[in-house]
Formats: C-alpha cells, sequence, structure tokens
C-alpha cells in the first residue's frame, strides 16, 4: 500500500514544477517591475537619391555656362557628372561638373550622407545633428542648433573647437579618398579647400569673400528656411596665391540626412575677381532644389 502514495507525491511534484516553469515563461517572476525601453524612432530616409542626376540640366547649364559652348559629345559629358566612389551608395554618395568658358572656369559638386544611428537610444535625427553641428564648428559658425545626445563633451575654446572640427573633417575626406577618387579633380579642389584652415572664416574674422567691391561681399553665416539646419562658408582665395579661385559652400540638414552644395569659380585672369555675391546665390538656391526634392 506504500506505492500508491509514492506515486501521488511524485505527480504533485510534478506538477508543482510545471507550474514553476510556466510562472517563468510568461516572465511574471524575473521581469516584473522592470522599466521598457522604448528604441528611438528612425529617420525619414531610407535611401539617397542617384546624385549625379539630382540636379536638373536646366540647372546645370545655369551654374556652367562654358559648358553650353562645348561641342554635343562634350557638352554631354561635362553634364553627367562624376560619381564619387564610396563604400556604400546607401550611406554616402556625391558627384561633380567641370566647365571651362573664355573668361572663367566653374566647378560644382554635392554630397549627400544619409546617416544611421546603431545606438537603440539615439534617433538618426539627432545623430546627423550631431555630424552637422560639427561640421557647422569647422566652418567657425557659433551652432545655432542643440547637438544630438551622443555630442562630445568639450570644454575647450570655441576656436579649439573649430580646428578640431576641420581635422576631424580632413581626416574622413581623406579616409573616404583612400577608397577611390573622383574622375574630376574639380571636387577633390574643392574638399581641399573647405577643409584648409587657412582660408577658413576664422582666419579672416568672418569676413565674406572677395568680389568687385568689399561692400559687396557676404560673410560666411547661418542660414534660415533651408531644412533643419543649414549654414553658408565663404572661402575666398588663400593668402599668397596668385589665382583668384572663389569658393562657396552650403551645408544643409533634413532629417538624417546631410548635404554638402560646393560651387566655385576661377577666372582666367588673375586681375579678375569672382562675384562672391553670385556664387552665394546660386549656391543657395541649387541647395534649395535639393532639399525640396528629398522631401517629395
Amino acid at each position: 500500500m506504500a506505492y500508491v502514495p509514492g506515486v501521488a507525491l511524485l505527480a504533485a511534484f510534478a506538477v508543482g514544477c510545471s507550474a514553476g516553469a510556466d510562472s517563468d515563461a510568461n516572465g511574471a517572476d524575473s521581469k516584473a517591475g522592470s522599466p521598457t525601453v522604448t528604441p528611438a524612432p528612425p529617420g525619414k530616409y531610407l535611401t539617397l537619391p542617384a546624385p549625379c542626376r539630382a540636379v536638373p540640366r536646366t540647372t546645370l547649364k545655369d551654374l556652367l555656362p562654358g559648358a553650353a559652348e562645348l561641342p554635343g559629345d562634350q557638352q554631354e559629358k561635362v553634364f553627367r557628372g562624376s560619381a564619387a566612389v564610396t563604400y556604400d551608395t546607401d550611406r554616402k554618395v556625391g558627384c561633380s561638373w567641370k566647365a571651362d568658358a573664355p573668361n572663367s572656369t566653374r566647378s560644382l559638386s554635392i554630397d549627400l550622407e544619409r546617416v544611421v544611428s546603431y545606438d537603440p537610444a539615439v534617433s538618426d535625427d539627432d545623430r546627423a545633428d550631431t555630424l552637422y553641428a560639427k561640421k557647422e564648428k569647422a566652418a567657425g559658425l557659433s551652432s545655432s542648433a542643440t547637438p544630438g545626445p551622443d555630442a562630445e563633451k568639450d570644454t575647450a575654446t570655441g576656436e579649439e573647437k573649430g580646428k578640431k572640427g576641420e581635422e576631424q573633417e580632413d581626416k574622413e575626406e581623406k579616409q573616404e579618398k583612400g577608397a577611390g577618387k573622383s574622375e574630376d579633380p574639380a571636387g577633390d579642389d574643392d574638399a581641399t579647400s573647405s577643409a584648409d584652415p587657412s582660408s577658413s572664416p576664422s582666419s579672416s574674422e568672418g569676413t565674406g569673400g572677395s568680389s568687385g567691391s568689399p561692400e559687396d561681399a557676404l560673410p560666411s553665416r547661418v542660414l534660415d528656411g533651408l531644412g533643419d539646419a543649414a549654414f553658408l562658408q565663404d572661402l575666398p582665395t588663400r593668402a599668397g596665391s596668385t589665382a583668384q579661385r572663389h569658393t562657396v559652400s552650403v551645408v544643409f540638414r533634413t532629417s538624417n540626412v546631410v548635404v554638402t552644395v560646393r560651387y566655385a569659380e576661377q577666372p582666367a585672369l588673375i586681375t579678375q575677381a569672382p562675384d562672391s555675391r553670385e556664387l552665394q546665390e546660386k549656391a543657395q538656391a541649387l541647395a534649395r532644389k535639393l532639399a525640396e526634392a528629398l522631401s517629395e
């Protein structure tokens, strides 16, 4: 008769273990009261446009007046542009154009970077805002946007921060060039000008580039009404240079994409100076068209 109670005891023990396992599986015991982490929202953009088709031909004809005077096949080559070589075209793309006219050479380049955050607590937009803020500081401008939560904590002076930003941007450009270079040398020239501290606004105390007269020059500045944040950097001819090359850069952020437009002119004669106001207006107009196209 002792056999039956033994069986009943084993059965009761098995039922108790099963109930305990179900309780753990449902998370009622181990997860009770634990906080829930909500991942940061993804960015608006999941892809990037084809960069060499991002600028309409009518716009290219206006920005590169020398192209209209070329024979048909050469004209097509200019308008086709030269795509930048990048590691991942879903994350970073670019294109450059260049045309010679009798009185000047004009060059244009655009770069688009889609920023992705791999930190679940930091959104793609915040990560892109941090990247944009670094570029703004590298241009010697005070940031109007609040850096994202992953921004570096730095107690250095504004001048030291700007220099650090320039060095970081220059390092990134060199790493990108290591993978390959654009067939058009204009893009590399513009990138070098942007990263050169001697040609930054801080070197000229924030004054704009040289045009026909000093009063017509417009300074580098933060822009309103372009994307989520934007700035313009005017890069006049470097001191000691005999060439009157003048470059204007417009950088803006829209959601998790950061766009850079570089537009430059080099007159055929060293006695001629590029029109800074014209370069700035045309670079801004193109940047606004790109922002509108991305928003569609």
